[in-house]
């Protein structure tokens, strides 16, 4: 079905493989375009309740972007080629069913600002991340410098952006720009264990939460947008139910109604 992802289902949970091991995972036009299928794919079927992205192989998450295909670009094919990318990881962060990114190993340029629009990351020990982009004249193109800083604060993001140096797993932990490291081998198990946790809550409720959370560190009136959510959860069949089962001392039985 794809050129450059390999996808499958595990239970209701849909996992996009960047396929090109080779190539260390990198971006190109046609991975950031399959990028964006797959998601669209999550957004419109109902069979899946949540999606991990992950790179090929035990080196690389996605290793920045493909420079060969930079050659020669204007301006305005620059411009194009960062607005593709901001458009697919927007569509990532704004997703009404949680992505989360299984990061195993390099984690680079483009790649850790695929991780960085998912929403959240789970990392193995050997990943690195980072924003390399300044030692080949150039900055952040999908949204790095704003979800970076959003995520380790100004001072380490403008740090490790103007150097290019990469952030090791132990310090993403510290940072808070991971919530998990775990052992190579066990990365998909412990990010498929959490998405089981979180999807066998009320997929409305899931939603709206994440598009609350977003509005905290966008341009939105976060507080408004709460307030509007929480209203509208109790019109849904999920919010009756949750607090039957409560009351009732058993386990609730979601819906998405």
């Amino acid at each position: 079905m794809y050129e450059t992802l390999s996808t499958e289902f595990s239970g209701s949970i849909y996992i996009i493989t960047i396929n090109r091991p080779e190539k260390l995972n990198a971006l190109n036009k046609t991975v950031i375009r399959e990028i964006g299928e797959a998601v669209d794919e999550v957004y419109s079927n109902p069979q899946i309740r949540a999606a991990i992205i992950t790179g090929a192989g035990n080196k690389a998450f996605a290793a920045g972007a493909d420079i060969s295909g930079f050659s020669g670009l204007s301006r305005e094919e620059g411009k194009a080629l960062a607005q593709q990318g901001m458009d697919v990881f927007f569509s990532i962060e704004n997703a009404p069913k949680p992505i989360v990114a299984a990061v195993n190993g390099f984690a680079l340029g483009g790649g850790c600002e695929l991780a960085m629009a998912c929403h959240f990351r789970i990392c193995s020990e050997t990943a690195k991340f980072g924003q390399p982009e300044i030692s080949l004249g150039l900055i952040p193109g999908y949204g790095g410098t704003q979800r970076l800083t959003r995520y380790i604060g100004k001072g380490m993001a403008m740090e490790t952006m103007l150097t290019g140096n990469m952030i090791n797993a132990a310090q993403a932990l510290q940072y808070g720009l991971v919530n998990h490291v775990t052992a190579p081998e066990e990365l998909i198990d412990k990010t498929k264990g959490i998405l089981q946790q979180i999807i066998s809550k009320a997929p409305l409720a899931i939603s709206k939460c994440i598009a609350a959370v977003n509005a905290a560190t966008g341009n939105s009136d976060g507080y408004a947008l709460e307030t509007e959510l929480f209203g509208e959860c109790f019109a849904t069949e999920d919010m009756k139910e949750g607090t039957r089962a409560f009351l009732e001392k058993r386990q609730p039985v979601f819906k998405g109604l």
